[in-house]
């Protein structure tokens, strides 16, 4: 038996328990899917593209939505835990899925800090003397309580904190239609659709401005992924699962498009601060009593769903890494009521302390610092999910086994096209201040895991995820 703190696992108690139902599972896919990135960041994506980053919202979800399928037919075929870390682990090779796992951990680390910025902003509207950091503090306390309840508990809140969301986004495309059609001046302003092209046309930034904004709209989008890592501990993975991503396409379409568009025919482009909300500003304009107030609640509400949803993934990412020998054994212990993995939900305590230091250190950039590093780890995950299921695919052909009951449709087209996006994505980081900076931290990262890999890992005793094809069973060896 090897002693290196990252050998197997052989423990049979440590296991976690499916408590999660179909609801859980669509709001949970709901809650990282809409959360700071939308809320907060599109301010700085409508500033880059005007009107026209509606056509990057389309472009990127289109890409999402074949990064879910990918991923939706490998969790449905194989719903184990550690989603696609161990994935990329079984198809790619056991360097490939302790990378993913831990890059994949990074990219929600730094989400969930950008999450605690935008809680602190948003609060800083009811109490602009207390200092931010004070509220980032509550939100980690809130958030880490809940992920160290049954699993159960935290579905149940993630679905109330998502309802909270997604009522208040459809109450505004609802209302904000009837304002655009009845055409009465609000806030100083006409409602028109024709707001969309009448401020120096529909994309007065051109092509560039488009491209500049795929960075924050990509961090948006990031996060999403997390639909995958219910697949352990859901009731019916391969039916939620599926009807989960089957949505993403109305979800992207409502809740990002629409309610952009919505906003940006209420209130110019033009005039869209980026000092809070675009939400806010829009309900702000509204003159109805209490109705920016109640909006700051809900964005305020958002940024807790989205960290608890990232809390739960970054807990799970590592108790699958230890499952796999990717990670200390002790990530892998579960508590013995409600077998939640205890050390990995307070390992986010320790990050929320990091992004609170990063805070006092750098707060005016902190957000599109965080962001751009979030980028370059969702697209980096993004690449591996779809590279793990283009090699299971070719290894079912080989095998000649029966086809996926949840197929991506005209394999191997849409990866592909979805795999071009990366490049240019991960090319335009490169291009920009915040983008670049955050292009070398995620590289050094990279370096950095090699070395772990090679150092704690490689050659002492790893375990792996086996996944039969043809009975889609998973095994170790």
């Amino acid at each position: 038996m090897p002693t290196t703190p990252f050998a197997d696992v052989e423990s049979t108690e440590d296991h976690l328990q499916r408590g999660l139902n179909p609801r859980h599972v669509q709001f949970i896919a709901l809650g990282t899917a809409i959360g700071t990135g939308l809320f907060f960041g599109s301010a700085e994506t409508i500033q880059a593209a005007g009107p026209a980053v509606l056509l990057a919202y389309l472009v990127a979800g289109c890409v999402v939505f074949i990064v879910m399928r990918a991923l939706g037919e490998m969790a449905v075929r194989h719903p184990v835990a550690g989603s696609f870390a161990q994935y990329s682990g079984a198809f790619l090779g056991p360097f490939a899925g302790f990378i993913t796992g831990w890059v994949f951990w990074l990219e929600l680390a730094v989400v969930a800090v950008a999450d605690m910025v935008a809680v602190s902003t948003y609060m800083g509207l009811w109490f602009p003397d207390v200092a931010g950091w004070i509220w980032m503090v509550a939100a980690i306390a809130l958030i880490g309580a809940l992920n160290l309840m049954a699993v159960r508990v935290f579905g149940e809140m993630e679905f109330w904190f998502s309802l909270i969301k997604v009522v208040a986004i459809l109450a505004l495309v609802a209302g904000g239609l009837f304002l655009i059609l009845r055409g009465e001046e609000v806030g100083g302003t006409t409602p028109d659709f024709a707001h969309l092209w009448s401020h120096d046309g529909f994309a007065p930034f051109g092509l560039w401005g488009i491209i500049m904004s795929l960075s924050i709209v990509v961090f948006s989008f990031g996060g999403i992924e997390t639909l995958g890592m219910t697949a352990g501990e859901a009731d019916d993975p391969s039916r939620s699962i599926a009807r989960a991503v089957n949505t993403v396409p109305f979800r992207i379409l409502l809740f990002y498009v629409a309610a952009l568009a919505v906003i940006m025919s209420i209130i110019p482009w033009t005039e869209v601060t980026g000092e809070t909300s675009p939400f806010v500003e829009v309900f702000a304009a509204l003159d109805i009593p209490a109705a920016e107030h109640i909006m700051n609640f809900v964005v305020i509400t958002a940024a807790l769903s989205a960290m608890n949803a990232i809390f739960y993934a970054c807990s799970r990412t590592m108790y699958g890494l230890a499952e796999q020998g990717h990670a200390p054994r002790v990530f892998h212990h579960v508590s013995r009521r409600a077998h939640i993995p205890v050390v990995p939900v307070l390992c986010m305590f320790v990050t929320g302390a990091v992004g609170i230091a990063l805070y006092l250190t750098i707060e005016d950039r902190l957000f599109f610092f965080v962001a751009a590093i979030a980028t370059f780890a969702t697209v980096f995950t993004w690449t591996m999910i779809l590279l793990a299921h283009w090699r299971m695919r070719r290894e079912m052909a080989a095998a000649q086994v029966p086809a996926s009951d949840y197929p991506v449709p005209f394999f191997p087209v849409p990866n592909v096209l979805a795999l071009a996006f990366m490049a240019g994505v991960i090319l335009l980081l490169a291009s920009t201040e915040d983008g670049r900076s955050a292009f070398l931290v995620g590289a050094g990262a990279l370096v950095a895991l090699a070395i772990a890999y090679a150092a704690l890992v490689r050659g002492r005793g790893r375990e792996a995820i086996v996944l039969d094809q043809s009975s889609g069973e998973s095994s170790r060896v």
